[in-house]
C-alpha cells in the first residue's frame, strides 16, 4: 500500500455546521493516527448551489478547530479539464453515452416497468438512450450516462466500518449520469478523479455517502484508477431524524470557542477526549483515542 493519504471534501454551499465537523474531523483523526496526510478539496463543482465566500469561510473555520491541509487546497471549479479527458476516455472505451432523457421522460418509462427508486428515491434509468436500445434516436442529447450492462455482477465491498457490503449496481442504480444535463459534471465522475489526482489511499466519510461507494469503485475500475478503502462514520442527526444539513436548519459552527465544538464532534463520534487547555493537545489526546476505538480495528468480514 502506498502511503496513507486522506481528504476532507466539503461542498461549500453554506460554512461548516456541526455534522460537517464530525466529518471533518473523522477523517483527520485517522490520517493522523495512520501517521498519513490530511488534504483539503473544495468540491464546488455544482456551481450554482455554492454561496459567495463559502469555501474561504469554511477552511478558516477547519483553521480555527486545528485542522489545516497537508498540501494545497483542490478546487473542483478549477479540474474542467481533468473530468473532461476522464469522459473522451470513457466515450472512447464505448462505455459512456449521451443521453436526452427529462426526469419526465424517465418517469414515464419507470412507470411502465414498476416505479423502481434507489434509497434516495431518484428513479432508476432504465436505459431509454442507450446504443443497444437504439441510442438518441434524432433527439438532443442532454446529459452523459456511464453504462452499467445488466449482467453486472453483484458489487461486492468491505467498509472499515461496517464490514461486507453489496449492492446490484445494475437493478439499483442502473447507468448513472457522470455529465449533467445544466453542462455540470457529477459529483461520481468529479470524486472520482480527484481523488486518483490526489493519491487518496483512505476514504473517510459520513454513512450517508456508503451507497455511493458501488458507483464510484465502477468508474474507478472503468477509468483504471485505484480504489481506495474506506469508512463510514456515525451522521449526526437533526431533531426531525433526518441527517443534519444547512437544508433542515442546521446553523454554521461557532469556532470562536473551538475546543468546545471538537469535544462535541468527538462526543458524536464515541470518542472519550481528556480534557485540554490548547486546541493542539486535545488533538493529540484525540488521535490516541481514535487510535484505540473501533475505527482502527479491521471490520468482521
Amino acid at each position: 500500500m502506498p502511503a496513507y493519504i486522506g481528504r476532507f471534501a466539503p461542498s461549500p454551499t453554506g460554512p461548516l455546521h456541526a455534522g460537517s465537523l464530525v466529518a471533518a474531523l473523522a477523517s483527520w483523526l485517522d490520517a493522523r493516527a495512520h501517521g498519513g496526510q490530511w488534504l483539503v478539496r473544495i468540491e464546488d463543482v455544482d456551481t450554482p448551489r455554492c454561496g459567495p465566500g463559502a469555501a474561504q469561510t469554511i477552511v478558516q473555520q477547519l483553521a480555527d478547530c486545528g485542522l489545516v491541509s497537508d498540501g494545497p487546497v483542490l478546487w473542483q471549479s478549477q479540474r474542467e479539464a481533468a473530468y473532461r479527458r476522464a469522459l473522451d476516455a470513457l466515450v472512447a472505451q464505448g462505455l459512456a453515452y449521451p443521453c436526452a432523457c427529462t426526469r419526465a421522460d424517465i418517469a414515464r418509462a419507470q412507470e411502465a416497468l414498476g416505479w423502481r427508486k434507489t434509497r434516495h428515491g431518484d428513479l432508476v434509468y432504465p436505459g431509454t438512450c442507450r446504443p443497444d436500445h437504439g441510442g438518441l434516436a434524432g433527439r438532443e442529447g442532454r446529459a452523459w450516462r456511464l453504462q452499467v450492462p445488466h449482467d453486472t455482477p453483484l458489487w461486492h465491498w468491505n467498509d472499515r466500518l461496517a464490514g461486507p457490503q453489496q449492492q446490484d449496481l445494475a437493478q439499483a442504480v442502473g447507468d448513472f449520469v457522470i455529465k449533467r444535463a445544466d453542462g455540470l459534471w457529477a459529483y461520481q465522475l468529479a470524486v472520482v478523479v480527484d481523488d486518483a489526482e490526489q493519491g487518496v489511499t483512505d476514504v473517510v466519510r459520513g454513512l450517508d455517502l456508503l451507497d455511493n461507494t458501488p458507483r464510484q469503485q465502477w468508474l474507478q475500475r472503468c477509468l483504471g484508477l485505484p480504489t481506495p478503502r474506506y469508512l463510514h462514520t456515525p451522521l449526526v442527526m437533526a431533531a426531525d431524524g433526518q441527517k443534519l444539513s444547512k437544508q433542515n436548519g442546521a446553523t454554521a459552527l461557532d469556532t470562536n470557542r473551538p475546543l468546545e465544538a471538537l469535544q462535541q464532534a468527538a462526543t458524536a463520534l464515541g470518542l472519550r477526549v481528556g480534557t485540554a487547555t490548547a486546541v493542539n493537545h486535545w488533538l493529540a489526546l484525540a488521535t490516541q483515542a481514535w487510535a484505540d476505538s473501533s475505527f482502527m480495528r479491521p471490520a468482521a468480514r
